[in-house]
């Protein structure tokens, strides 16, 4: 098959990852692949220099930006079609809100200019797809912002031939929405290298000490960007009224509200047991998530985080906020799962697993079982495949 993927921007992010190991595991399966991108702008990191040295193709259109520019998404959308045109893929599978909104538009365009011809034109049969890491509406933002994606992801899924969730809450909130139509949903969890998360790799050991800790420190990470609504307020004010001094924090991460934070942790007295890492490279988190004793995600907005699976394949038990797809992996055999915004409860779930290594082993042990095969990415790409043959 021939197959375009289209995201919006290459930085460090679940949706990145997701979208490079297809990539990867689709050309490595025989198929012509090619990624369409923007380029890797912001403080997050980037993963174009492993998707350019995957052997599969890759275009950088520069105007395709996250931002809303009426005039660049014009000319991202021409590009788009310019580039459809000329790659003439079966498949052209979409990620992210604003590439998945031009994308699809883009290319029903293309494929409704193929069928008209006599006879049509082989992109006629070009199926689209969409895959939903996250919505790009929710309740913390402006009711107008909701108003205006939700109207673009309606008429977007219109012309979605599938649409793929990474977590059946993703799909219950679109249809509540009105996004498209049930028939047209899939669940296919996000994938991660299983196999580098099982065994402890001897740089966890070289990461603990990196932090200067003691020795019987407890190690409550978040691995997540530094933005909006990833929670560290809660984190910060559940750390200020943890009396066990053995607790340590570790945020791994970047964005643009470093500064923010690391002022907040300094004025609150906090400066003694955080550590902040700045960005890591990809194939560091595995040694991360085995240096922690316990891994936390306070999101207030998330398809269902990476991070989360990552850590129950290290062995490590999870404290997540019970949002979007977080309840579908943890549970009480594998973790905590809290109210949204419920920094006393963070505090008492931290303390309790501070204070029982054999509850942090018994519930880490459950969410490997779990995830083990969940979350393979092998299996997200033969899913995936299979997925692109039913349509075709």
């Amino acid at each position: 098959m021939r197959i375009c993927h289209v995201i919006t921007r290459l930085i460090l992010g679940g949706a990145q990852e997701n979208t490079i190991l297809t990539c990867e595991g689709l050309h490595a399966r025989g198929h012509e692949v090619t990624l369409i991108t923007g380029p890797a702008l912001g403080p997050e990191g980037e993963l174009m220099g492993r998707a350019k040295s995957g052997r599969y193709g890759v275009v950088v259109l520069d105007d395709l930006r996250r931002e809303i520019c009426p005039l660049r998404d014009g000319r991202a959308y021409r590009s788009l079609q310019r580039e459809l045109g000329r790659l003439r893929p079966d498949i052209v599978h979409t990620h992210s809100s604003k590439a998945g909104i031009l994308g699809r538009l883009a290319a029903a365009r293309r494929r409704s200019a193929a069928a008209r011809r006599r006879p049509p034109s082989p992109p006629a049969r070009m199926k689209i797809v969409h895959t939903i890491h996250g919505l790009p509406f929710h309740p913390y933002q402006s009711w107008w912002r909701n108003r205006l994606y939700v109207a673009l992801e309606r008429r977007a899924a219109r012309h979605s031939d599938a649409l793929v969730s990474v977590c059946d809450a993703m799909t219950a909130q679109a249809l509540a929405a009105g996004v498209g139509q049930p028939q047209q949903y899939t669940t296919i969890y996000s994938g991660v290298e299983v196999q580098a998360f099982l065994d402890r790799p001897v740089e966890a050991d070289e990461f603990r000490r990196s932090l200067k800790l003691p020795d019987d420190a407890i190690l409550v990470t978040q691995v997540s960007r530094l933005a909006e609504l990833k929670g560290h307020e809660y984190i910060l004010a559940a750390a200020g009224q943890i009396a066990d001094r053995r607790v340590h924090f570790c945020l791994v991460g970047d964005g643009r509200l470093r500064g923010q934070i690391e002022g907040r942790i300094a004025r609150r007295g906090l400066s003694h047991c955080f550590r902040l890492t700045g960005l890591l490279p990809v194939h560091c988190i595995p040694a991360v998530m085995h240096a922690s004793d316990v891994v936390i995600h306070c999101s207030l907005r998330e398809g269902l985080a990476r991070a989360i699976p990552q850590a129950m394949l290290a062995g490590k038990p999870v404290v997540s906020f019970d949002i979007d797809g977080a309840r579908e992996v943890v549970n009480e055999q594998t973790g905590i799962l809290l109210p949204p915004c419920d920094a006393a409860g963070l505090k008492i779930a931290i303390e309790t697993l501070a204070a029982s290594p054999a509850l942090r082993e018994k519930l880490g042990a459950a969410g490997r079982l779990r995830c083990r095969t969940m979350f393979d990415h092998n299996r997200m790409v033969g899913q995936i495949e299979k997925l692109y043959q039913q349509l075709l």
